[in-house]
C-alpha cells in the first residue's frame, strides 16, 4: 500500500492510498481518480515530504480525558441550490419511475401504442434510437443523471 498526497485542479489537496505506485497510474490514467472535494478528474500528485519510520521511542499516546478536536470547516461545501435540485429530480424519479434500462425504447414504443400500459419509465437509448421515438411522436426526453446502476 502507498499514500499519495494529492491535488485537483481547483487546488483541492486531499491524501488517498493505493495498492501500489503502478495501481495509482492505471487509475489515474483510466480517470478513475477524482478529487475527494470537488470530484474533478484532473488529479495529480502533490509534492510530500517522505516518511521516515526511526527506533527512537514512539510518540505519547493522547490522553483518554482530552477532548476529541472539532473540524475547522467541513470537507465537502454544501451543496449548490442546482446540484440539490437535480439530487431531489433523480431520487424523484428513482421512487416514481419504473428502470427498465436497454429495453427504454420498446417500452417507449408499445406504451404509446397501447400495448403496455402506460406508466414512467426511464432507461438508455442511444441518441440515433431516441431520435426516431421523437420523430414517431413518442415523448421522450434526456435525463441530467446516470442512472443508479452505473453509478458508484
Amino acid at each position: 500500500m502507498i499514500n499519495y498526497s494529492l491535488k485537483c485542479s481547483n487546488k483541492h489537496s486531499f491524501d488517498s492510498w493505493f495498492q501500489s505506485a503502478d495501481a495509482f497510474e492505471k487509475l489515474q490514467n483510466a480517470g478513475m481518480v477524482t478529487c475527494a472535494i470537488c470530484g474533478s478528474t484532473q488529479v495529480t500528485k502533490a509534492i510530500m515530504a517522505p516518511r521516515v519510520n526511526t527506533a527512537s521511542a514512539p510518540a505519547p499516546m493522547a490522553q483518554p480525558n482530552a477532548a476529541p478536536e472539532t473540524a475547522q470547516k467541513p470537507l465537502q461545501e454544501p451543496p449548490h441550490p442546482a446540484q440539490q435540485a437535480l439530487k431531489d429530480f433523480k431520487a424523484h424519479m428513482e421512487k416514481n419511475a419504473d428502470y427498465v434500462g436497454s429495453d427504454f425504447v420498446q417500452e417507449a414504443r408499445d406504451m404509446h401504442y397501447g400495448l403496455t400500459p402506460e406508466r414512467a419509465i426511464y432507461g438508455e437509448a442511444k441518441a440515433t434510437e431516441a431520435k426516431k421515438l421523437v420523430e414517431e411522436g413518442i415523448p421522450v426526453a434526456p435525463l441530467p443523471f446516470d442512472p443508479k446502476r452505473k453509478t458508484n
